[in-house]
């Protein structure tokens, strides 16, 4: 059968009857939408065009166009035989992503979709803090994974993906604290892992350091993440210090293994959240905060890729900023009033997470986000408390967004990498030669710190307030 070919001005109509009409040619060529009433309705044409017009009856080849498809996770595509465009269906309120993909005449793509971010949770830290991340609704543009030997766990995961991994090793009933358990059992579903992570631009791999599966596992996932060429990123807990010397000591050397598995690692100590937390926090309230954490790492980093933003932070910049960083150091800092903006990036450069080694850094990305009603000047002071506390040299990439859901608050978002310290030394702990056993800052002056800081209150309730607390 003769295939049929779909002409200039078949696409001219086509395109006057979308739902959204585009001022440029690029944007006509990109999407075309037909309304309700169309024929064409529920039906999407994705043209391989370049930026240049189409003239009004040039004819064009079946295969230069492309059916979308939208599966409720990413946007794909596929080549049409014919000018014939079938249909295609999406769950009810199920929207395409907002940059569209084109593609140019050989085929190549020519604008590419929002990169492809999963972030697995790992164990039951790692697990209740991507509970956390849903339960914030943090998941709207991110693959979310549980996985954990505990199958009891898992079925309380709020995660859209869970997995069972080492069922033969730990017949879903945990790795009983014992890191070895779970290092087994990641093995055993290493080619399962393989695929839950395929297609991954982007890999958080999040979990609490110190137990089985979390310390067992979590390298392994790293490991599999970096081999399939994602950017992979691990952000953990260290245990409180009341949590016992062998946690602390599994969790030392798991870090150390995670570290040469990943790109870029975040490591945040448990007791350092002691210095933030209220003298009266419960033991339960003292893990939520160090969830809610873990869920700032993962989406603080995330919306600086996905959000676009006036100037814009895209996944370009920020790889080349953590691909093979080694350790990584975060803050966040939230303000409102007359100097919200420089109190906010304050705030974020002196995070109680944070220490002195900040300002050894070789390259900070850092994000401003505020209201609409956000200033220019605004945007120049929080710049210009950042600049003051880094390195003269260092790689700095900027980016600034509005978002009408910040009420009168302003928010910073520093991430800082290329220490040429070591793990340890970079979170400000001292590790011994044997074992690599932390220090939880027992002597006297250790706690006496806070109190030598006339600004401390103030440090206290701006991450107080971007808990939530």
């Amino acid at each position: 059968k003769k295939t049929p070919r779909a002409s200039g001005r078949q696409l001219s109509a086509a395109l006057r009857g979308s739902e959204r009409a585009s001022a440029t040619p690029f944007d006509r060529c990109a999407r075309a939408r037909a309304a309700p009433s169309s024929p064409m309705a529920r039906r999407l044409i994705v043209l391989a065009a370049s930026c240049s017009a189409l003239a009004p009856r040039a004819p064009v080849k079946p295969t230069q166009f492309f059916r979308g498809r939208f599966d409720g996770k990413q946007f794909r595509t596929e080549p049409l035989e014919a000018a014939t465009f079938d249909e295609f269906s999406t769950d009810e309120g199920a929207a395409a992503p907002g940059n569209p993909q084109l593609f140019t005449a050989d085929g190549a793509p020519l604008m590419t979709a929002p990169c492809c971010i999963k972030v697995v949770g790992v164990g039951g830290g790692g697990g209740n803090a991507v509970n956390r991340m849903v339960e914030t609704d943090a998941g709207s543009f991110v693959d979310f994974w549980a996985m954990n030997t505990d199958a009891q766990a898992l079925s309380r995961s709020l995660a859209g993906n869970t997995m069972n991994i080492g069922r033969e090793t730990t017949r879903g009933l945990g790795a009983g604290g014992t890191p070895d358990v779970g290092q087994a059992a990641a093995e055993e579903s290493r080619a399962e892992i393989a695929a839950a992570l395929s297609g991954a631009d982007m890999v958080f791999v999040t979990a609490g350091m110190g137990g089985g599966t979390g310390s067992g596992a979590a390298p392994i996932v790293a490991s599999v993440a970096k081999e399939l060429g994602a950017l992979t990123v691990g952000v953990v807990t260290k245990p409180f210090g009341f949590e016992g010397r062998k946690r602390a000591q599994q969790a030392a050397q798991a870090t150390a293994r995670l570290q040469e598995a990943v790109d870029t690692l975040i490591v945040i100590s448990n007791d350092r959240l002691l210095q933030i937390v209220p003298e009266g926090t419960t033991m339960e309230g003292a893990f939520l905060v160090a969830d809610d954490i873990l869920r700032q790492g993962v989406v603080g980093i995330s919306e600086i890729i996905i959000k676009p933003g006036l100037i814009n932070v895209d996944f370009a910049d920020v790889r080349s900023i953590m691909t093979d960083a080694g350790t990584a150091l975060m803050g966040i800092g939230q303000s409102k009033g007359k100097d919200r903006a420089a109190e906010a990036a304050g705030l974020a450069t002196s995070c109680p997470l944070l220490d002195s080694q900040f300002t050894a850094a070789k390259a900070v990305v850092f994000n401003i986000c505020g209201p609409p009603d956000l200033t220019l000047a605004e945007v120049n002071a929080a710049a210009g408390v950042i600049y003051e506390n880094v390195a003269a040299d260092a790689n700095i990439i900027f980016g600034a967004s509005v978002d009408e859901n910040m009420g009168q608050d302003v928010s910073v978002t520093v991430l800082a990498t290329g220490f040429e310290t070591g793990l340890m030394d970079a979170l400000g702990d001292e590790v011994s030669a044997e074992g690599g056993m932390p220090y939880f800052g027992g002597e006297p002056a250790a706690p006496a710190a806070p109190a030598a800081n006339p600004v401390a209150p103030a440090k206290k309730s701006g991450f107080l307030k971007r808990l939530g607390r």
